[in-house]
């Protein structure tokens, strides 16, 4: 699939959020990386796009949470491969090939690909963008901020899921702030959480 828009963009003061460049439309969204048979595990909607619905919430056993460990340990190695590539000049479409071939390296499914039919492997919100974003041909400039969000579906067919934003060249004191108070209001969250406790005392603590 091949997609193409105008990249329409402003630079200037916004309120109280510093100064960024607006992303209003797309750059070029080149065609979705292929992922060789019998390579990884693959999901049930990787062929399809189509997903499963999932009626029942699940416990898991000792044995599940081990494998979520597992797979939630090789999305912090992924995030980490990607702070190496997000750079003034870089594509998002450069960071999303490279991150598939690497999670390909990594024995794991880009669990993006072909869910309901996103065509990429990474999710990669720039500035303005709120959440999963579609890597394309927009080079990063410096100052922006990108988000870059990253799901893996394991060989032992476990989802792990995480995102971590990062600054691209001299960000301004705004961007830098919303960065540091959005990962410590992250870990807020994190510490609340325990058996027993309502979901709803991670929003509290957060807020």
């Amino acid at each position: 699939m091949r997609q193409v828009m105008g990249l329409v963009s402003k630079l200037g003061p916004k309120r109280d959020f510093g100064q960024y460049e607006v992303l209003e439309s797309a750059g070029v969204v080149s065609p979705r990386a292929i992922v060789p048979a019998g390579s990884v595990n693959m999901p049930k909607y990787a062929e399809s796009g189509v997903v499963p619905p999932s009626l029942e919430p699940t416990v898991n056993s000792k044995a599940n949470i081990e494998q979520l460990r597992l797979a939630g340990r090789t999305v912090k190695k992924m995030l980490d491969h990607a702070s190496t590539l997000v750079q003034v000049g870089t594509t998002t479409d450069e960071i999303d090939a490279k991150m598939h071939a690497f999670m390909l390296q990594h024995d794991v499914y880009p669990s993006p690909l072909n869910y309901m039919g996103f065509p990429k492997s990474i999710c990669t919100s720039v500035n303005n963008v709120s959440c999963h974003g579609i890597p394309d041909s927009r080079p990063l400039a410096n100052g922006d901020i990108v988000n870059v969000d990253i799901t893996v579906f394991t060989r032992a067919g476990f989802h792990g899921d995480s995102s971590r934003t990062f600054k691209v060249g001299n960000v301004d004191s705004k961007g830098r702030e919303l960065v540091q108070v959005a990962h410590d209001a992250m870990m807020v969250g994190i510490e609340a959480c325990g058996p027993g406790l309502p979901v709803n005392v991670i929003g509290e603590a957060i807020e």
